[in-house]
């Protein structure tokens, strides 16, 4: 009997090995992975950092099928249906 969780073999072999990594070969294998390529300060020039807008509690009533419609689709549902109302709100905004 292997002494690895069900579903992870190696996983704790895997954490040895990063374990073991310096802080150069970690920088080292960071440089020369194509997929993530590093970025440069123009990338950053106009970046804005700031805080997520204030949410405000509301108690508010929806159709049962459009609640249990977000719900299915998992963990997160009131952070999807604010983006819908929030998409809905800007592109209104525009056309006045």
């Amino acid at each position: 009997m292997s002494a690895e969780p069900a579903g992870k073999p190696g996983r704790a072999k895997d954490l040895e090995r990063i374990a073991a990594l310096s802080d150069d070969e970690i920088e080292a294998m960071a440089r020369a992975d194509a997929d993530n390529p590093a970025t440069r300060r123009e990338d950053w020039a106009e970046a804005f950092i700031g805080l997520p807008p204030q949410k405000t509690p509301v108690n508010a009533k929806f159709d049962e099928d459009v609640v249990t419609w977000f719900k299915a689709q998992g963990r997160g549902y009131q952070t999807r249906m604010n983006a819908v109302l929030r998409h809905y709100m800007e592109t209104h905004r525009k056309t006045g």
